[in-house]
């Protein structure tokens, strides 16, 4: 299905029960941000603190998230984040393909509303669904792929990164290298006269 307006979309996720994640959630996460933006940030699924508000990203590993977009001088009202899955998966456990699978559609129309240039992939599951493809994100952290009209940049779950902070300095690498790219893609469209980037 083709969907042409945000509020379609939200009502038709609100009442999903196409897999078996419906029937253990406290609230449907759907995502938010400025659905202009020219920066989408993709998770895996809702954790204890998002399914009880129903907000992406605003338990310990939304705080992290915040804190790596600060580092580049983005602030969550400057991107859309969006889950791969819109229900928590009991116990945090890592969501089934076939739940993947059954809320893709969902995710596909949130990108071709938003129309991002920018795709931050967070975590395998975001960057194997985005490209399609099976992703190692210990070796492909921070890649920059071209992928139609897309830049998109896998690096590591922010929860991945509270369970293992060793890892947090290459994920701080990361986002220079997304930094670098908002940079890129300004100076473009400045050229261009497109105007600039993050679009309010």
């Amino acid at each position: 299905m083709s969907y042409r307006n945000w509020k379609t979309l939200h009502e038709d996720c609100q009442a999903c029960a196409k897999c078996d994640l419906a029937r253990y959630r406290t609230h449907m996460v759907f995502g938010e941000g400025n659905i202009h933006a020219d920066i989408m940030l993709i998770g895996e699924g809702p954790g204890r603190v998002e399914d009880e508000t129903g907000r992406p990203f605003v338990g310990p590993s939304g705080q992290l998230l915040d804190e790596l977009l600060g580092g580049i001088g983005l602030r969550r009202s400057d991107v859309f984040i969006a889950n791969v899955v819109k229900c928590r998966p009991p116990g945090n456990r890592d969501p089934k393909p076939e739940e993947i699978e059954a809320c893709f559609p969902y995710l596909r129309a949130q990108l071709a509303l938003v129309k991002p240039k920018i795709i931050v992939c967070l975590g395998v599951h975001a960057a194997r669904l985005v490209l399609r493809r099976d992703v190692r994100i210990t070796r492909e952290h921070g890649s920059v792929h071209h992928v139609k009209s897309f830049t998109i940049i896998p690096t590591y779950h922010p929860a991945a990164l509270l369970h293992n902070p060793p890892n947090k300095p290459l994920a701080e690498a990361d986002f220079q290298i997304i930094g670098q790219e908002v940079r890129r893609l300004a100076a473009d469209e400045a050229q261009s006269g497109d105007g600039a980037l993050l679009r309010q």
